[in-house]
């Protein structure tokens, strides 16, 4: 026999060594960290300033803790995902650039990291937010 005659014979036996069975449990994925991987993809985009989460995530904040799910609202049904981000982006960028870029990373990042499929990716804008005066200059000088 040769070796795809083997491969073959081992998948109709079943028998191969480490095989997992079909079920052997259930992965449950909580929103929370759907929204902290939609949101961690965001802010990485060049552009976006921040997240806009509103007066809870700003309370969050000012007691210490960081909220990496601020900005992100996410619907699941069942094996589908639908996001909403909430950004501030920076003055003089191209909001509609930034914006697909957004939808691009968190569609990835999320459909890689939970197996989920993302129907949709809708961008809020909630403000623009002026870039400080030492990005600027350290822009300028290169």
């Amino acid at each position: 026999m040769n070796e795809d005659q083997d491969i073959e014979q081992v998948k109709a036996d079943g028998n191969e060594q480490g095989d997992i069975p079909e079920e052997v449990g259930s992965v449950k994925i909580a929103d929370e960290v759907i929204s902290i991987v939609a949101g961690l993809a965001a802010t990485e985009v060049a552009g976006v300033a921040g997240m806009s989460g509103g007066l809870a995530g700003g309370i969050a904040e000012l007691l210490g803790k960081k909220n990496f799910s601020k900005g992100v609202k996410v619907i699941v049904s069942g094996k589908t995902v639908t996001v909403e981000i909430y950004v501030i982006i920076e003055y003089g960028i191209c909001i509609p650039e930034v914006a697909i870029e957004i939808q691009e990373k968190v569609k990835e990042a999320v459909e890689s990291m939970t197996g989920f499929e993302v129907v949709a990716v809708d961008i809020h804008v909630q403000g623009i937010a002026r870039r400080k005066a030492k990005e600027i200059e350290e822009q300028e000088n290169f």
